[in-house]
């Protein structure tokens, strides 16, 4: 039978080369022995993500690296996903992410959306430029515990307090804001009435975790 470790090792080291054909093709391997798909998810994927989030916060993977990694995944959840759906699978929850209004940077939102997903959240992406009333709305239809909002501006931050008014608004009971991004802080976090900041990607997924009870 397949080693499932062998899928979190080629995720979360420091060969790039094949490594999304590799972690497929282990991914594959797995499945066909007949390893629980729940397994190969958590004790594979969700672990070497966890490897890699934990590198990422200590300066030995940098930005390339986990985009290198988080590409690998993404290839193996290909083969997944239409397993998991039919095994019944719920995710750890559902975050709907995006860069607010007025902000046109992804590379801080797509790292968050990736580490979230191999953290085994569902992620639904609104992509840059958001609306607040949008976050609420796609957060309330959808059925999110949790909206992930980034800025890299110090002029589009205010938009992030719009968000938290927004979800009032829409009166979405029980969905949280997280927030972050280069300029923003945790005395911002709590000026506006955000109920998280994550400092960097690796750091969101333990706070997503934290936040809706997990």
């Amino acid at each position: 039978m397949a080693d499932v470790k062998a899928i979190a090792e080629r995720l979360s080291n420091d060969q790039h080369i094949n490594k999304d054909k590799d972690v497929k093709a282990l991914v594959e391997k797995a499945l066909a022995s007949g390893m629980d798909v729940e397994k190969v998810l958590n004790d594979g994927l969700v672990a070497g993500m966890q490897i890699v989030g934990d590198k990422f916060k200590n300066n030995v993977f940098y930005v390339p690296e986990v985009l290198i990694s988080a590409r690998a995944m993404n290839a193996a959840m290909a083969v997944l996903a239409p397993k998991l759906s039919a095994s019944g699978h719920q995710p750890v929850g559902r975050v709907v992410v995006g860069t607010v209004k007025g902000d046109l940077h992804d590379i801080g939102k797509n790292l968050v959306k990736m580490m979230l997903t191999g953290g085994g959240f569902e992620v639904i992406d609104l992509g840059i430029d958001v609306d607040p009333k949008r976050f609420a709305e796609e957060a309330k239809a959808k059925g999110a515990q949790l909206i992930a909002c980034s800025a890299l501006l110090t002029t589009t931050m205010p938009q992030m307090k719009n968000v938290v008014e927004a979800l009032k608004a829409a009166k979405a009971k029980g969905v949280k804001v997280m927030i972050g991004g280069a300029p923003v802080t945790q005395e911002y976090c709590d000026e506006i009435g955000a109920d998280g900041y994550a400092p960097d990607a690796a750091s969101a997924v333990d706070l997503a975790r934290s936040l809706i009870g997990k």
